[in-house]
C-alpha cells in the first residue's frame, strides 16, 4: 500500500478531495460559551469571529486515534503527519509526542505556517504518496512544499490576533491607532507586521504585490482565504489569475480555528512557488 498522509482542520481541505488521496483530517477545537466544539465535525456559530471565543489544539488522543487509523490504511508503509504551525498552536507538540509511540512508523512536520499553506504541502505529500514515494520522501515533501510556500495576510484590525496572544501587544496598539490596515506575513512559524498602510485597497494591492514578488517562476499553488469577504476573495483570484498567468486559485473560507484570531474582514494569500528549472 501507500504512505498515509495525516493533517488537521486548519488546513482547510475539501472533504471530497481528501477522500480521493486518502487523507486523514484531525479537527481543532474551538471554545465558545464554555462549550469545546469540534472544528469540521460540530455546529460551530456562524458569527463566531465576532464573539470572545478561543481556541484549542487538536488532542493526543484524536491524534492517537487517527495515526493509528492511518497507519492500518497505509499497510505499514507509514505515516507522515503535516500540521498547523507549533507557533501558532500546541498541536504539532502533541503529535510529537504521540508519534513517538508507533517506533518510527508516524513522522511529523511542523508547517511553521498556517491555513491553505498547510493543505498545499498535505496535498502535494498525499499526491506524492499516491505516485509511490516511500516514508521519507512524502515527509521530505511535506516539509519542502510547507518551507517554499509564501502567507500574507490583510486583517481589518489586530485585536483577535492580540487577544488569542498571536501577536504582541505593542504591534497591535500601534496599528490600530494609527487607524493603519495592517498587512502580516508568516516568518518561522509566526505572524509579524510587515507593513501597515491607510486603506483597505491599499492593503489589497500590497498582498498581491508581495505575491508576485516571491513567483518569479511562477506558483505551484495558489489560494485566496478569507474571514465573510467573499467579494474581496473573487476579486484577488481574479488578478492573481492574471498576474501570475494561473488557470485555478482557489478560495476558501478560513475555519473557525483560525477566523477567531484574524477577526472579521481579514483576507489572506497563500502560494507556493514554482523552483527554477
Amino acid at each position: 500500500m501507500t504512505v498515509v498522509v495525516v493533517t488537521d482542520t486548519s488546513a482547510n481541505i475539501d472533504p471530497l478531495e481528501a477522500e480521493q488521496l486518502g487523507l486523514i483530517i484531525v479537527p481543532l477545537h474551538v471554545v465558545v460559551d464554555g462549550e469545546e466544539l469540534r472544528e469540521d465535525v460540530d455546529e460551530v456559530p456562524d458569527d463566531i469571529a465576532t464573539r470572545q471565543a478561543t481556541t484549542a489544539a487538536a488532542s493526543p488522543g484524536e491524534l492517537q486515534v487517527a495515526y493509528r487509523r492511518a497507519l492500518a490504511a497505509s499497510e505499514g508503509s507509514g505515516v507522515v503527519g503535516i500540521h498547523i504551525s507549533s507557533g501558532l498552536s500546541a498541536t504539532y507538540i502533541a503529535a510529537k509526542q504521540v508519534a513517538g509511540q508507533f517506533d518510527g512508523q508516524v513522522r511529523v512536520v511542523d508547517s511553521k505556517t498556517a491555513g491553505l499553506a498547510v493543505g498545499f504541502a498535505a496535498l502535494a505529500a498525499a499526491r506524492a504518496a499516491q505516485a509511490g514515494a516511500d516514508l521519507d520522501e512524502v515527509r521530505k515533501i511535506a516539509l519542502t512544499t510547507a518551507e517554499r510556500s509564501k502567507a500574507t495576510f490583510m486583517v481589518d484590525r489586530l485585536d483577535h490576533l492580540r487577544r488569542g496572544g498571536r501577536i504582541g501587544p505593542i504591534t497591535s496598539f500601534v496599528g490600530n491607532a494609527l487607524s493603519m490596515k495592517p498587512v502580516l506575513e508568516v516568518h518561522n512559524g509566526k505572524l509579524f507586521l510587515a507593513h501597515k498602510v491607510r486603506t483597505q485597497s491599499k492593503a489589497l494591492a500590497k498582498l498581491i504585490d508581495m505575491t508576485v514578488e516571491a513567483c518569479p517562476h511562477g506558483a505551484l499553488d495558489i489560494g485566496v482565504q478569507h474571514v465573510d469577504s467573499p467579494g474581496q476573495a473573487a476579486d484577488l483570484a481574479t488578478t492573481l489569475a492574471e498576474r501570475l498567468d494561473s488557470e485555478r486559485v482557489r478560495i476558501a473560507h478560513f475555519g473557525p480555528s483560525l477566523a477567531i484570531h484574524l477577526g472579521p474582514g481579514a483576507v489572506a494569500v497563500i502560494v507556493v512557488p514554482k523552483v527554477a528549472e
